[in-house]
């Protein structure tokens, strides 16, 4: 219609101004500010009217060298025998550690339960012994440290093993390796499509970081029944830690020539 037109705006308003001297201090800047904007709207051109948008993705396979583990250990007592405390627990458990060569660095209490010195749990033990217990949280480089680390494992204190997380000391690297991949997947990708339109790829207009998958994989049994059926099953020997996938996806605009 002839009202959106922009010059017609603008006459009307220089017609009001013309008619109305009270308002003129209101409408010059107003109207001012809307040549401004028509002009503008006018000139401004789109440098980038054609256009591709491809999606390039990269992946790869590796096997991790940080594996996070948890051991539960817990007070135990046999018949005829006393308790074996927690305190002797936890020296045991930390020596033999030491002696498979695993810094304490390596090693961080995850949780502790027990009295504490809490005078209701005192009297509750004259009735029922109250069993302290302490989780361990241990990282470590291999499936074969992982392996040592069952064998030296107290099978009445432990009552359970498992593995929460594994990752790779140099993921960060990985990450960058795979993101400069997918974007030249994408060009690669825009390159041939084009090509079969009898087109040109340009310049990238944008870049686009639409995500990333981090698929762990491991297969190793998460409990200490692997201690005891490593001696009479050889074949539990040879079993790894399956390669943790990486994927990355980028979505890339690039101008037609």
């Amino acid at each position: 219609m002839l009202r959106n037109n922009p010059v017609y705006v603008i006459h009307f308003y220089l017609f009001i101004y013309k008619k109305n001297n009270a308002m003129n201090k209101i409408i010059l800047p107003l109207l001012l500010v809307l040549i401004t904007a028509t002009g503008f709207a006018q000139t401004e051109k789109n440098p980038y009217p054609r256009t591709i948008t491809v999606t390039g993705s990269s992946e790869m396979e590796i096997v991790p060298d940080e594996i996070y583990v948890q051991v539960d250990l817990r007070e135990y007592e046999k018949k005829g025998q006393d308790k074996v405390s927690i305190d002797r627990i936890k020296s045991d458990f930390l020596k033999n550690i030491r002696a498979l060569g695993i810094p304490d660095s390596l090693v961080s209490i995850a949780s502790y339960e027990g009295d504490n010195g809490n005078p209701w749990l005192r009297k509750k033990k004259k009735k029922e012994e109250l069993m302290a217990s302490i989780t361990y949280q241990l990282k470590l480089k291999s499936s074969q440290q992982l392996d040592d680390v069952v064998a030296i494992l107290d099978d009445n204190a432990t009552q359970n093993f498992a593995i929460i997380r594994t990752s790779h000391s140099r993921m960060e690297e990985f990450r960058k390796q795979l993101k400069i991949r997918a974007v030249k997947a994408a060009k690669e990708k825009a390159g041939y499509l084009a090509e079969a339109i009898g087109e040109h790829v340009g310049v990238a207009v944008t870049i686009n970081e639409p995500g990333e998958s981090f698929i762990p994989y491991y297969n190793v049994r998460s409990n200490v029944m692997l201690k005891e059926n490593a001696a009479a099953d050889d074949v539990q020997s040879n079993v790894d830690f399956r390669k943790i996938k990486l994927k990355f996806e980028v979505s890339v605009v690039f101008a037609l020539q």
